[in-house]
């Protein structure tokens, strides 16, 4: 059968910061190991460079994923809340839902199965910063959340951890966060000092 599904691909960057002691367990394990912290919170962020979603473009366009998960991340029973950048016109909108929805496929509909709770999006103003061996993103009243890359042995790039499951990027530098507040849904987290990581990231669906 012929898929009718709107073919996208975008390229560009991503960080983290989750509540993970450092370094994360789950990169090691395929998502099957406990967090450090028993629960996982952690706040995604993106900014796409350069995309395409059929043909409309999403060049400079930013999204944020908070999700929250109960205990070991491949058991499931997830809660996600999207943000979306606000400077999206219409068929913006609807490309970045179906991407950072996972209704487009991609890593991120690869994990739609294991989602329980989608609290939906929202469209917000999105301020993402990159800066060297930092990243910094700012949604007014939800979210401040920076981080700063671990210094490799030349001291000027940060240590890289290679080959590793992680649905945004199998090369990742390895940070801490340097400040972070989500505060939205009922839920709120400080996740400063803790586990984070950054790439360039390359999707798309097929």
């Amino acid at each position: 059968m012929v898929s009718t599904q709107t073919k996208w691909q975008l390229s560009g960057d991503y960080f983290e910061n989750c509540n993970c002691e450092f370094l994360c367990p789950c990169l090691l394990s395929g998502m099957q190991a406990p967090p450090t912290e028993g629960p996982c919170d952690v706040p995604l962020a993106f900014h796409i460079e350069r995309g395409r979603f059929g043909e409309t473009s999403l060049d400079g366009l930013n999204a944020v994923i908070a999700l929250h998960t109960p205990g070991i991340m491949a058991a499931g029973d997830w809660t996600v809340a999207a943000y979306l950048d606000e400077r999206a016109d219409d068929a913006q909108r609807q490309a970045l839902g179906a991407i950072f929805g996972g209704s487009a496929g991609g890593p991120i509909g690869a994990l739609a199965p294991l989602i329980a709770t989608n609290l939906g999006a929202a469209f917000v103003p999105i301020t993402y910063n990159s800066d060297g061996k930092r990243r910094s993103v700012t949604i007014p009243g939800v979210l401040e959340m920076s981080v700063e890359g671990v210094p490799g042995a030349n001291r000027a790039e940060p240590a890289y951890l290679d080959n590793v499951g992680h649905p945004a990027a199998t090369r990742l530098a390895a940070a801490k966060g340097t400040g972070m507040s989500y505060t939205d849904h009922g839920m709120s987290w400080d996740n400063t000092g803790k586990n984070a990581h950054y790439a360039q990231i390359s999707w798309s669906n097929g």
